[in-house]
């Protein structure tokens, strides 16, 4: 490796908020980014209530710091568990000190917006980003509103890395408009690479025939290269799977 760059594990994972069996299911991730041993980790649908974090309490089973940005719209999250007051967001662990923070709520119309945001974490060698984006399946147009803006929010000098749920696959126009200042570090050649809906035993998903689809990604920007790319979190653990999406794991060194 050159001299001044540094190995870097890379995970992004949406968790599933607080639906199915959460208390179980958290174990379960626990345990996924445990046996991981990531350095930097993007977290979306992470759930906060009497005062709970999970992104807290994953911090503090793995060792790592964390920071966290509460969704400003969680009422339509809410109406979907039966108006509990549980907090949704997006949040970072990191192997190094959190040293700054921003938050960036992402543009949406009225009628879609439940609240996405961008969170940014300046941590250890990279500028470290996580985003959730629109997930109505008609809203393209939406997304690539929100891609453009997380693109001119994530842009920055030295290696930066955006991590996130997407909510659409790469030959999709809002990706197409992301890749513009980004590169995918999914290589086309890596399988299997599907990390929603890709599994015929996966209780979480609506029930229809399996397609599956990469909606999941970590892009690079500036210094950096990908030494190794896989899924994980993609199977039960101890009879229960962690989440509806599986994670996606990025080995770099930047």
């Amino acid at each position: 490796m050159t001299e001044g760059w540094v190995a870097v594990r890379v995970v992004t994972w949406n968790l599933w908020w607080r639906f199915g069996p959460w208390r179980e299911r958290q174990k379960a991730i626990r345990s996924v980014l445990r046996e991981l041993r990531p350095d930097l980790v993007g977290l979306q649908e992470v759930w906060a209530a009497d005062g709970e974090n999970l992104a807290e309490w994953l911090a503090g089973e793995l060792g790592l710091h964390w920071t966290w940005a509460a969704s400003p719209a969680p009422e339509r999250w809410r109406r979907r568990i039966g108006d509990a007051p549980v907090d949704i967001g997006a949040a970072v662990l990191s192997r190094w000190p959190v040293r700054t923070t921003e938050v960036l709520r992402l543009p949406a119309p009225p009628e879609l917006d439940d609240g996405r945001l961008a969170l940014y974490a300046r941590t250890g060698p990279a500028h470290f980003f996580t985003a959730h984006l629109a997930s109505a399946p008609a809203a393209s147009a939406v997304r690539r509103q929100q891609a453009a803006a997380l693109a001119e929010f994530a842009h920055r000098d030295g290696t930066v890395i955006v991590t996130g749920d997407f909510n659409a696959e790469p030959d999709s126009e809002e990706l197409r408009l992301f890749r513009r200042h980004f590169r995918d570090a999914w290589p086309d050649s890596a399988a299997p690479s599907a990390t929603w809906d890709w599994h015929p035993e996966l209780p979480y998903t609506p029930d229809g025939p399996r397609q599956g689809a990469r909606i999941d990604y970590v892009h690079l920007g500036g210094p950096g290269s990908v030494r190794e790319v896989r899924r994980a979190g993609d199977r039960p653990v101890d009879g229960v799977w962690p989440s509806d999406h599986a994670a996606v794991v990025v080995d770099l060194v930047c």
